[in-house]
């Protein structure tokens, strides 16, 4: 059994989604951020980065410890053979916004809600740093989407769950899809996907379950 180490957070989403597209059992363990059970000592173990998604999966009696949401979905995607083109221009562009995601979205969206809703006190200076990033990175992907019905090519990947799970939570950094009509209509399709729908399920349940669960 696949365990994942999660919450309802952007970064976490991810790879429920992953696996529930991929028809794969997983057990979630909740692992409730706003309570700092990340920086518990047992999760510090897994990951001591203190940081979540965690997956950890059995392969024929060794266990694989993995972090980095990126990272999860490249595995997870190569143990299938699922949700990553076989072709290598195909990997190449998905790989291309995986990077993207981890160096430019995560980041700027992440900075951007912080400084707008955690900072301990007022930032304007960096607070519109990250906002206009993140704006500037919407506005990226919705010409890309343009012309193509997703974001690395027109089949949906691992590098379109990564995106997702951010845009999921852009009321935290305070980003709308308004006027991005390529990249609303992407969400949208992404959003009604079944497996998709489930994984989110899943994920904001952790809210409310007892860390006992754990």
């Amino acid at each position: 059994m696949i365990e994942v180490h999660a919450f309802a957070t952007p970064n976490s989403v991810k790879v429920p989604i992953a696996l529930e597209e991929m028809g794969l059992a997983y057990e979630l363990k909740p692992i409730n951020v706003r309570k700092g059970e990340q920086k518990a000592e047992a999760f510090l173990t897994l990951n001591p980065n203190g940081k979540v998604p965690v997956l950890v999966n059995d392969l024929a009696g060794e266990p694989l410890v993995l972090t980095e949401s990126a990272a999860i979905l490249v595995h997870l995607a190569e143990e299938t053979g699922k949700l990553l083109p076989s072709d290598a221009i195909g990997r190449a562009r998905v790989f291309e916004q995986l990077f993207f995601h981890a160096s430019a979205l995560s980041p700027a969206f992440g900075n951007a809600g912080f400084f707008r809703r955690s900072s301990p006190e007022p930032q304007p200076i960096a607070e519109a740093r990250f906002v206009t990033e993140a704006e500037r990175i919407l506005g990226l992907l919705d010409n890309k989407l343009a012309g193509q019905a997703f974001v690395a090519g027109n089949e949906f990947t691992i590098a379109d769950i990564a995106h997702f799970g951010w845009l999921w939570r852009r009321q935290f950094p305070g980003l709308s899809l308004d006027d991005r009509p390529n990249l609303s209509r992407w969400y949208e399709v992404i959003a009604s996907r079944p497996a998709v729908q489930r994984a989110i399920a899943r994920v904001e349940a952790l809210v409310e379950m007892p860390a006992s669960a754990a």
